[in-house]
Parts: C-alpha cells; structure tokens; sequence
C-alpha cells in the first residue's frame, strides 16, 4: 500500500507544481520596475497589519477584512506598491471570509508560487511588483476561469470609480 500512496503523493505535488509553475511564467517577463525596500522602510509606510501580511505573509481571520463585503465599480491595488491587482467587476461572494475575484488585472498584476506550508499544497498569490504576499489562488472559482483568488483585504487598497 506504501508504494500506492507514494506515487498518487508524487502525481499530486508535481501536478500542483506544474500549474504553479505555468503561472508564474506568465508575468515574470513583463514586470519593468520592481519595487525593493528594506524592512525599515516597509514598516514606516505599511500598517502593522499589512506588514505582517505583505512582508511576512501572515493572513487576516476570516469576515474581518475591510474589503470582504466592498461591492462597486473600481479597482484593488497592492497597498505596499499601487500596483493594479484586480478590478471589482471580478469579484464575487465566495463565502470563504475573505475577498475573492475570479482572475487577475492584467499580466503585471501577480506572481503564483508555490506554497507547502502546513503540510498542504497550495498555490501563493503574491505582488508582481514589490512580491508582496496576497492570499492564495484556488481551483474551486467561477466560470469563466474557474479560479478563485482569496486575497487578504490588509494587502488591498480600493478605489472607486
């Protein structure tokens, strides 16, 4: 039984590393400028829950965040950067406790890495420009991607339009 369980093991993380790696491939090329500070510079311009996200990749509790209920035409930003994450047209109720949209901005938007803390495989969704931690992206989305991004609200700036 060993044998069996260590192949559908081995499938499993390879699987999920291949679609981490695809979509990390999708950005990498078209970020211009990056944004690279030191800790002490983050921490003067970051609160110290968006630091603990953002830098340390931390997560908020679920149903706390500012922009889990926000509805409206406008667009997510990064709030360590102002790099253009997701527009609001892509949002949608998830019922996870944290906001979710169903893909991303633009090209320049994210970076997907992958994640295996806590003895599980996820795919972590961070910042294309400052690589700052967002959330995670899942494969349980809506159409038309399929996708769910669960993103921190901390790590997120909203402007309306």
């Amino acid at each position: 039984m060993k044998p069996i369980f260590f192949f559908v093991a081995v499938v499993f993380l390879s699987t999920c590393q291949s679609y981490s790696q695809k979509q990390s491939n999708k950005s990498s090329a078209v970020i211009q400028q990056k944004v690279i500070k030191t800790d002490a510079e983050w921490k003067a311009i970051l609160t110290p829950m968006q630091y603990k996200i953002l830098r340390e990749k931390g997560t908020e509790r679920p149903w706390t965040g500012e922009y889990n209920k926000v509805k409206g035409e406008g667009k997510f930003y990064c709030a360590g950067c102002n790099n253009l994450l997701f527009d609001a047209k892509t949002k949608f109720e998830s019922g996870s406790g944290w906001p979710s949209f169903y893909t991303y901005a633009s090209d320049t938007s994210l970076l997907d890495l992958a994640d295996y803390k806590y003895g599980m495989v996820r795919t972590e969704v961070i910042c294309a420009k400052c690589e700052g931690h967002l959330g995670h992206v899942f494969e349980d989305g809506p159409k038309p991607t399929g996708l769910r991004y669960c993103i921190n609200s901390a790590s997120l700036v909203f402007k309306k339009e």
